[in-house]
């Protein structure tokens, strides 16, 4: 029994969702137009630093590179030709129409769709951001 428990307050689950995911973009108009019309999804907030969308239950921040630093100083803010370090994965009932419907809103794959070993069938593509999209099933 952890001291939360003991005290006889109600405690979240660790971890737990992933509430909110923060990307760092240089070109914030370009980024949050891209998500609104290749995720099809209304901007839930925006300032003039940072674009908001909500994926399910998660929160995808858009926040511009030049505020990035104050959130992870004393870490270095990567720049976008830094490499890939992660992709996120979105689950779709069939990876070929979606890559159609992506393709007719302008988006180029990186990748796809193919089978992959482990049993399912994937496609990749870029947000201007330099962040990486899977789609699968």
């Amino acid at each position: 029994m952890n001291l939360m428990q003991r005290q006889g307050t109600e405690q979240r689950t660790w971890p737990g969702a992933i509430a909110a995911i923060t990307l760092f973009v240089e070109d914030l108009e370009a980024a949050k137009r891209f998500y609104r019309e290749v995720f099809e999804l209304p901007v839930a907030f925006e300032d003039d630093n940072s674009t908001v969308f909500r994926f399910g239950e998660t929160v995808v921040n858009l926040l511009k590179t030049s505020e990035a630093p104050g959130l992870v100083e004393p870490a270095i803010v990567a720049t976008r030709d830094a490499g890939v370090r992660f992709q996120f994965t979105l689950g779709v009932d069939d990876v070929d129409a979606m890559c159609e419907e992506l393709k007719e809103r302008g988006v180029e794959l990186l990748n796809g769709p193919m089978d992959r070993p482990w049993g399912i069938r994937t496609a990749s593509f870029q947000d201007p951001g330099g962040h990486i999209w899977e789609i699968a099933h």
